[in-house]
């Protein structure tokens, strides 16, 4: 955290209602090529993927957000009975929630606000029975570290356990490319995402009775190719104290604050990580550059 040697604070925390629509915004700026290839790759594959998704089943969506992707995968298949979002940001999921009650009315929609890193089989009591499938678009995956993204696959695979011979996993992974592009992602000539970045700093004085001044930070982009990541840092323009929960925190100049890591991977090493976390890749599919690909997984038996 903010009093560890290195400071850090975690990417969960950008969302509360303020931080979900400026990530909207980000997902609109012309250097963020992400949402636009998985949005132009999905519509192209949903028929594919939808022909997979048994009758009845639950769609469980790790982080809803805006659902836009869940609207294209529930047209196409229509088959898809209950409807599980799980979102840590309540305005964002009772938004999502109440959109997807609106255009479906046949279909049950059961939100949990929660952390999907975190999930109890009580979020899922209620639907084991039935063939699920997991949803987990939007790159969201290349926030954890390899270690971590094989844990979180592992738990979802533990709690489809009782459904899961009929259990599929979809997930959106960005690929590794050159660093002008992924550097230019992270940091728009329009300043969105330095806005959505120190927002957590916004957050941290509404919520927690921080002091931190803004002003005295700035938004940094680096792509560490050792590591093949690209890192959001904010970075203390000048030596000085703020207050958290009334205790004091030093930073120094030049000192930053890990916020975000964003992982980018290849196909062998995301198909690699999914075959130590339990799951098979039945298909993936890759978008035209700048490259996206999207993984259809499901359980080692």
């Amino acid at each position: 955290g903010l009093t560890a040697p290195r400071k850090k604070l975690s990417p969960k925390w950008f969302y509360d209602a303020k931080g979900s629509d400026i990530f909207e915004d980000i997902c609109s700026v012309p250097e963020y090529y992400p949402t636009r290839q998985e949005l132009a790759l999905f519509r192209n594959i949903v028929g594919d993927i939808s022909s997979r998704i048994g009758q009845d089943s639950v769609l469980i969506e790790l982080g809803s957000g805006a659902s836009v992707k869940t609207r294209i995968l529930l047209d196409a298949a229509p088959q898809i009975k209950v409807y599980k979002p799980i979102e840590i940001s309540a305005s964002a999921l009772d938004f999502a929630a109440a959109t997807i009650r609106q255009l479906y009315p046949n279909l049950t929609v059961d939100p949990v606000v929660g952390d999907f890193t975190n999930l109890k089989l009580t979020d899922f009591s209620s639907t084991t029975a039935s063939p699920q499938v997991c949803f987990f678009p939007g790159s969201t995956i290349g926030n954890f570290p390899p270690d971590e993204a094989i844990s979180l696959m592992i738990g979802v695979r533990k709690y489809l356990a009782a459904s899961l011979t009929n259990s599929l996993f979809i997930v959106g992974v960005d690929l590794a490319k050159d660093k002008a592009t992924l550097e230019a992602a992270y940091d728009d000539k329009q300043g969105v995402t330095a806005q959505f970045n120190k927002n957590i700093l916004t957050r941290i004085n509404r919520e927690l009775g921080g002091t931190f001044d803004l002003d005295n930070f700035a938004h940094r982009v680096q792509y560490n190719r050792l590591e093949g990541r690209v890192e959001m840092h904010l970075e203390c323009l000048v030596t000085h104290d703020v207050s958290v929960l009334d205790k004091k925190i030093h930073f120094v100049r030049e000192e930053t604050i890990h916020t975000e890591c964003s992982y980018k991977h290849t196909i062998d090493g995301f198909s690699s990580l999914a075959v130590q976390a339990g799951w098979k890749v039945d298909q993936h599919w890759v978008s035209p550059a700048p490259c996206f690909a999207i993984f259809l997984l499901s359980p080692l038996l």
